[in-house]
């Protein structure tokens, strides 16, 4: 389960050019959204059955933006009695069983889960706000297939399942 956030990040879309052949990004990340999607995660492990959340991060080199994310991440794990580790996702996934991230990291490990369980056509999402929530298959589009008749309906299926259970309580039909 990868839980992303999806308000922030670089992903904010603040960006201006500094020169003609100068763009430049600006990662913006704030307390508030990393405590909401840190408590998130771990609330939603604890009703899931999960035993641990890993937070995703770059704090080595990122040291204000991913460091605020870190910290506040530590904060929230110490009122939760779960196991936070930091493995290799891709040698050992098995490991995992809930990650917590800033929108630009939660993207990247999203598509590199889906890969691992054959491809975006299997990897549910959804996107949870105060009052709003959004099931869908994870991203992207794929042109090459389109009016083939042949894309994966799995993603679908399982995103509309994870709606079942999540929003409306629907467990045994979400099985």
């Amino acid at each position: 389960v990868i839980v992303r956030e999806n308000t922030e990040d670089l992903y904010k879309g603040i960006e201006y050019m500094l020169n003609d052949e100068i763009a430049n990004g600006v990662k913006l990340i704030t307390r508030p959204a990393c405590e909401k999607i840190c408590r998130f995660a771990f609330d939603y492990a604890r009703k899931n059955g999960r035993k641990k959340v890993t937070a995703v991060h770059k704090a080595n080199i990122m040291k204000l933006t991913d460091g605020l994310f870190l910290r506040t991440f530590r904060e929230v794990a110490a009122e939760y009695p779960i196991d936070a580790l930091c493995m290799k996702l891709v040698q050992k996934p098995e490991q995992f069983d809930v990650l917590v991230a800033p929108n630009l990291y939660g993207d990247i490990i999203s598509d590199l889960c889906a890969g691992l369980v054959g491809g975006l056509g299997f990897a549910p999402s959804a996107n949870i706000g105060d009052s709003t929530r959004i099931y869908e298959a994870v991203h992207g589009s794929a042109p090459d297939i389109a009016g083939k008749d042949i894309v994966n309906p799995t993603a679908c299926i399982l995103s509309a399942a994870m709606m079942l259970r999540y929003s409306f309580g629907m467990t045994k039909e979400a099985d």
